[in-house]
């Protein structure tokens, strides 16, 4: 009796990972919400709603702000907003990794679960080795990143201040979380050609993967890099053309953003810029209000497509369009398999693909909806907004400032569904159940 009583409890307690990393998220956020709203951390009170706002903003790494982050914060509270960020982009499972190992405590078999279903792994083969990997890529890529950052910064603000805000930018711009605490973000450096090569360098790079990362540091040949790391290249490397010819063309005359720029090079610099940071990072260098309708909508669709799996990146990731696309051909060519690379791609593959695809929709209209019907606000406007929570993008026509309590709270709820979402439902994709019964199979006429 007492062992089926252990069972029943233990059944009753138990959480799946997934489940468990989503409420350690929310823990996160509402200990950051505290801690702003800590007299030392900000310049002059900021409320409830924006202190937990901008908390979920730091931790799903999207980027959304209600105020000029630079003005408001003390260096303290731009030190716990940037330790937000850290956790939330490196993965709070990992970052407690990270700290187990420099106390020298075991993980154990529980923790490197948990550890899979963060990273998006199927096994635990080489996932303490992925977490390593991680550790050095984040540590390199963001010192030298600020340290880059700072040949421009420091002159322009002093050794302390400009060494500090190379060091935010960098955490910042690694992570895809977008924030930044110049006023008008980074539209001062437009043409300044070295932030255009490393902060673009470091959301790419922190987007694209620690799986390709960590491929590609092993391997070093395309031939041996798997097939996830081809499909998550050439999808990027399309995706950047893509967004960068496509802002160049649509906003070259338009007299709010490119036209009022005299320089050729300067609108080039611009829109390779936009074009890169639309999928994830967040980071802007042209007003976001002042942009067309067409542009905003090519914006949209790149912000739902977002970064990489393991990644600091949102969206419905690059390798579930990548694959959503081969199976749309496919049909179209009446075959039965899907392959890329030399590799076949399984149903099952597929079905989840348009399970993840399904599901965003779902969410991204209903939000629209909801803010549609309770806010004041364009159409367009309320859309954009939508798709860079749920992206964990960052990027802003003006809406954020305009929304109501219930609409900041909908716009979180966004965020936090867009970041650790993908880990919930995966779970639940990934679980297998075996039918006890078969039926018949029946016809359905589709289109």
């Amino acid at each position: 009796m007492a062992r089926k009583r252990t069972r029943l409890l233990r059944k009753i307690l138990y959480v799946s990972p997934p489940l468990s990393l989503a409420a350690l998220y929310a823990v996160f956020i509402v200990l950051g919400g505290l801690l702003f709203k800590l007299p030392v951390a900000t310049y002059t009170p900021i409320t409830w709603s924006e202190a937990f706002f901008t908390a979920a903003s730091a931790v799903t790494v999207t980027g959304l702000s209600l105020f000029d982050t630079g003005m408001r914060f003390t260096p303290l509270g731009e030190a716990v907003l940037m330790g937000l960020i850290q956790l939330g982009g490196l993965g709070l499972m990992t970052f407690a990794v990270l700290v187990l190992a420099a106390l020298r405590v075991p993980v154990g078999i529980t923790g490197q679960i948990y550890l899979r279903e963060e990273l998006n792994q199927t096994s635990l083969h080489r996932i303490m080795a992925l977490v390593k990997r991680i550790f050095q890529v984040v540590a390199v890529c963001e010192l030298v990143g600020a340290a880059l950052l700072a040949i421009t910064f420091v002159p322009l603000l002093g050794w302390k201040d400009g060494l500090w805000t190379a060091l935010f930018h960098s955490i910042s711009a690694f992570n895809n979380a977008g924030f930044s605490t110049f006023s008008n973000g980074l539209m001062s450096f437009a043409g300044t050609p070295l932030v255009n090569v490393v902060i673009p360098a470091l959301f790419i790079i922190g987007g694209i993967g620690f799986v390709v990362i960590d491929d590609i540091a092993r391997l070093r040949r395309w031939s041996a890099f798997s097939l996830h790391t081809k499909i998550m290249l050439t999808g990027t490397l399309a995706l950047i053309g893509w967004g960068c010819v496509g802002f160049a063309v649509l906003e070259w005359h338009n007299p709010r953003t490119l036209a009022d720029i005299d320089s050729t090079a300067t609108r080039l610099w611009v829109s390779w810029f936009q074009g890169v940071t639309t999928r994830t990072a967040g980071f802007n260098t042209v007003d976001m209000a002042g942009i067309h309708d067409s542009t905003a909508l090519m914006m949209i669709s790149m912000m739902l497509i977002g970064g990489g799996p393991t990644s600091t990146a949102g969206g419905i990731k690059v390798t579930t369009f990548v694959v959503m696309c081969l199976a749309t051909a496919a049909f179209f060519q009446r075959r039965t398999q899907l392959n890329a690379f030399g590799r076949s791609i399984s149903l099952t593959e597929v079905l989840k693909v348009m399970a993840l695809t399904a599901i965003s929709v779902v969410i991204c209209f209903t939000g629209v909806f909801v803010l549609a019907a309770t806010q004041e606000g364009h159409f367009l406007d309320v859309s954009f907004e939508v798709a860079s929570a749920f992206g964990t993008v960052g990027l802003s026509r003006g809406f954020t400032t305009e929304l109501t309590e219930l609409g900041r709270a909908v716009i979180v709820a966004i965020m936090f569904i867009g970041r650790v979402g993908p880990l919930t439902l995966g779970y639940f994709l990934a679980t297998r159940s075996t039918p006890l019964v078969r039926f018949p199979e029946g016809r359905v006429h589709l289109g």
